[in-house]
């Protein structure tokens, strides 16, 4: 539907005798009558052993106007491989478009540089907007859009904000008693609406008791602070269309103003004419400018964005300009939306995703604009986007798009600026909490509190990291390293982006510092353990270094043990070797009872003063010192993992 800005064909016959095929043919396709045009182009093709040049121009122009893309691609191939460059630049854009939307981006790529390989500027416009693009799909997209209910099985584009509501344009239930039918889509002329976007069930109702007529009315616009209203509309005379001499009604821009919910004062702005069309008025955000959208001659493609400038009366006072050659290309530049600094249009001759996409360019000046940029996914695909309207204080705009899985041609999403998934910036160090040095390469994994793992990165060679945490998330940090420790710190964050958290100091204990050597043995390292005398009972003093046996065990769940207790040489040898037994079984249940597998106490057992460390034997006289130094309980490591990984708890 948005094709109706150019123009309306009255319908006249050709005067004469019968008509051939070919004839009847171009009459439907100058008439907008694509569907048929299509039928008797089809059987010319079928009938001809070498179609000519005419038919498969016309057969590819007649798909691609009915947005029947793919069935365009096929036409525009064999006018490409029969003319190769010579095709022209309007049929490659046309090409190129068709193949994005049969999703062949790669073929539509290369055309592109095989066509502009001799004119540098555009080929290098090109290869920085597909750039852009590129870069923005490796970013967390910048809008939500969601289809609005009150969407038609016909057409419904042109969105535009009247104070809490929305106007948009629409072919719905506008079938006159006449019987009058768009011929370009067999839908009905359109009028414009009203609705209330946030109320699912709002049922739209016509816009303005006295607006419609019996054509074409769309693509509202008001100037800020009045209540002036510009609109589309054909060019009629006393309720017909008003053709000029080659039988065509070109569309205008009319001026009117809005009291007690009528148009009044209604006049066809200056520089309007019935040789070329004139739509889709925008107004700048100071009311100073009106940009549109017209085919006047002069221009530099199919369609071109234009502005002028507009005096207080809201007639323009300057002859229209022409946004150049950084805005407009050889294809179609339509639906211009102005808000603060950022012109906003849709196009199918700069790089976009396919069919028309919407892009923004920065006002630089009156005359200057900055390089349109392609908005991306989601409010751009493989068909066509376009009209857009945004207010970035509002965080809130409108757009329609043909795409699939709409309600109907064309349909009106709602886009919201997408809620942030970064949320907060944590940075800091992984240093050996014995030394202070930091720990090169460490690991460190990122869990999502409700789904589990999320990623894994490591620090850099100064024990350096930072991580991006997502928003509303209960976020867990693990930090480790193979021979260390493991730290887990838990982070949660909230719907809104957080001052960056720095200089964050992770310390891991290393594997070395928590046990001793004597010889080939390796043990966790501890003061003695003390009893009770005659009993084997754990007491507070003992947990205290017990402690450090389970912490050891918890944070290295591949290391086994064995219990070895031994007592000092006083008293009868069968008595120290009873007591020290029960006193290794006494250890081995306290372990089991803080959650050290049973599986990883290969044993625990007495030994009595059968292994003494020193000359304290029976009878020897030592002091309580030298006792002291049998009376101990050992705690070897008889297995180990090969790295000494620890693994997630």
């Amino acid at each position: 539907m948005k094709k109706i800005i150019l123009l309306i064909v009255l319908g006249y016959s050709i005067a004469g005798l019968a008509q051939s095929k070919l004839d009847r043919a171009d009459q439907y396709f100058d008439e907008f009558k694509f569907e048929k045009a299509i039928t008797l182009y089809n059987d010319l093709a079928s009938e001809d052993r070498k179609t000519s040049i005419h038919v498969i121009q016309r057969l590819a122009d007649a798909h691609f106007n009915m947005s029947e893309y793919q069935n365009a691609k096929d036409w525009y191939m064999k006018l490409h491989a029969m003319q190769g460059q010579n095709v022209g630049e309007s049929n490659i854009i046309k090409l190129v478009q068709c193949l994005k939307a049969s999703m062949e981006p790669q073929k539509a790529d290369q055309l592109l540089k095989d066509f502009y390989s001799s004119d540098q500027d555009r080929l290098n416009m090109i290869l920085a907007q597909k750039e852009q693009l590129e870069s923005l799909k490796e970013e967390n997209p910048k809008f939500e859009i969601k289809k609005l209910d009150f969407n038609s099985k016909k057409s419904d584009f042109a969105p535009a904000m009247f104070n809490d509501m929305l106007v948009f344009a629409s072919a719905r239930d506008t079938l006159r008693s006449s019987g009058k039918i768009y011929p370009w889509n067999n839908q009905p002329y359109l009028d414009v609406y009203l609705t209330n976007p946030n109320v699912a069930d709002y049922v739209p109702e016509k816009f303005l008791d006295n607006m419609d007529s019996d054509f074409h009315d769309s693509n509202v616009a008001f100037a800020p602070g009045s209540q002036t209203v510009y609109f589309t509309r054909n060019y009629i005379k006393k309720n017909k269309l008003n053709a000029n001499n080659d039988g065509l009604s070109n569309m205008q821009i009319l001026k009117g103003s809005i009291y007690q919910n009528k148009l009044i004062e209604v006049t066809s702005l200056s520089f309007n004419s019935k040789d070329y069309s004139c739509g889709h008025p925008a107004i700048s955000s100071d009311g100073k400018f009106l940009y549109f959208t017209s085919n006047m001659p002069g221009g530099y493609g199919h369609s071109d964005i234009y502005v002028v400038e507009i005096g207080m009366e809201g007639d323009a006072i300057s002859p229209p300009k022409n946004l150049g050659k950084q805005i407009n290309t050889k294809g179609r530049e339509m639906f211009p939306f102005v808000d603060g600094d950022t012109l906003y249009f849709a196009s199918d001759g700069h790089y976009g995703l396919g069919g028309l996409d919407v892009f923004g360019s920065t006002i630089l000046s009156e005359n200057k604009f900055d390089l349109p940029s392609n908005l991306g996914e989601p409010i751009n695909g493989n068909m066509d986007d376009f009209s857009l309207i945004y207010n970035a204080k509002k965080d809130l705009g409108f757009f329609a798009s043909n795409r699939f899985g709409g309600a109907g041609d064309d349909d009106i999403y709602q886009i919201n600026k997408a809620k942030p998934v970064d949320c907060l910036v944590y940075s800091g160090y992984v240093l050996n909490k014995n030394t202070g040095d930091p720990i090169p390469l460490s690991k460190i994994e990122l869990y999502d509190g409700a789904t589990g793992f999320v990623s894994a990165l490591q620090t850099d060679g100064n024990g350096y990291f930072n991580i991006t945490l997502p928003c509303n998330k209960e976020n867990k940090l693990v930090f480790s390293k193979p021979r260390f420790t493991k730290e887990e710190v838990s982070i949660i964050t909230g719907e809104n982006p957080q001052e960056p958290s720095e200089e964050n100091m992770i310390y891991l204990t290393p594997f070395e510092s928590l046990v001793v050597k004597e010889g080939d043995v390796e043990k966790i390292k501890v003061n003695p353990i003390y009893f009770e005398y005659d009993k084997s009972d754990i007491t507070p003093r003992a947990e205290i270094e017990l402690e450090k046996v389970l912490y050891a065990m918890r944070e290295f769940p591949g290391i086994k043990i064995k219990i070895e207790s031994h007592t000092d040489s006083r008293g009868s040898d069968q008595y120290n070797f009873k007591l020290s037994d029960d006193r290794a079984k006494s250890t081995m249940r306290y372990l089991i009872s803080k959650g050290i597998d049973h599986g990883r106490i290969v044993s625990a057992d007495g030994y009595g003063e059968y292994r003494l460390k020193n000359r304290c034997s029976n009878g020897v006289k030592c002091s309580e010192q030298e006792h002291l130094l049998n009376r101990r309980s050992d705690f070897i490591i008889v297995e180990k993992n090969e790295n000494m990984e620890n693994v997630q708890r």
